[in-house]
C-alpha cells in the first residue's frame, strides 16, 4: 500500500462516543482510505472504550494525544478547515498543506455560514416506516438524489433510535 498523502485530523472533545459519531468517524476513515489518505482522530480520552468498529479501520489513527502535540514540528503544513474563513479552499491548497484540520464545521447548529453552491437540505424529513417519520434537526449535503447524504448505516441507527422508548432517553 502506498504511504498515505494526506491526513485528515478530528478533534475529538467529548468525553463519551455516540453510535451516531461512531459511525460518521467510520465513514471519514473509510473514505480517507480509499482515497489514499489517513483519518486521524485526536484527543481521545484515555479511558474512552472506542466501539469495535472504528478500533481497527485501515488509515484510522488514534491519538491520545491534541492536535497541537501531534502537529508541533509540521504546523506550516496544517490547514484549519474553518467555514468562518475569509478565503476559500483551492486545489493548489493541496501542495501547500498535508494535514487538514477540522474546525467549527462538525456539529454546529445552525451552521455560521453559508454552504455556497454547495446544495443542502435543513431539517430533511426521514420516513421510518408506513407510519412514522422523523425530522432531523441539521442542515445535510444532498445527494445525486436530493435525498440528505448520510453515512452508510445511519439510516439504520435511526430507525433503532426510533424504536426506544421514553424511558431508554434518560
Amino acid at each position: 500500500m502506498e504511504t498515505p498523502t494526506k491526513t485528515y485530523v478530528v478533534e475529538h472533545l467529548d468525553d463519551d462516543l455516540g453510535d451516531w459519531s461512531a459511525l460518521e468517524y467510520q465513514t471519514i476513515a473509510e473514505e480517507s482510505a480509499a482515497s489514499n489518505a489517513k483519518f486521524c482522530l485526536s484527543s481521545v480520552p484515555n479511558e474512552l472504550e472506542l466501539p469495535s468498529s472504528i478500533k481497527h479501520i485501515p488509515g484510522m489513527v488514534i491519538e491520545h494525544r491534541s492536535v497541537e502535540e501531534i502537529c508541533a514540528s509540521a504546523k506550516d503544513r496544517v490547514c484549519l478547515l474553518d467555514p468562518a474563513a475569509k478565503l476559500e479552499m483551492s486545489p493548489e491548497d493541496g501542495k501547500t498543506f498535508d494535514i487538514f484540520l477540522f474546525g467549527g464545521i462538525l456539529g454546529d447548529d445552525p451552521p455560521r455560514v453559508s454552504l455556497g453552491s454547495i446544495p443542502y437540505i435543513d431539517h430533511p424529513e426521514l420516513k421510518i416506516n408506513e407510519h412514522e417519520s422523523t425530522e432531523m434537526p441539521f442542515r445535510y449535503v444532498k445527494d445525486q438524489t436530493g435525498k440528505p447524504w448520510m453515512p452508510k448505516g445511519m439510516m439504520e441507527l435511526i430507525i433503532k433510535d426510533s424504536e426506544k422508548g421514553f424511558g431508554d432517553l434518560l
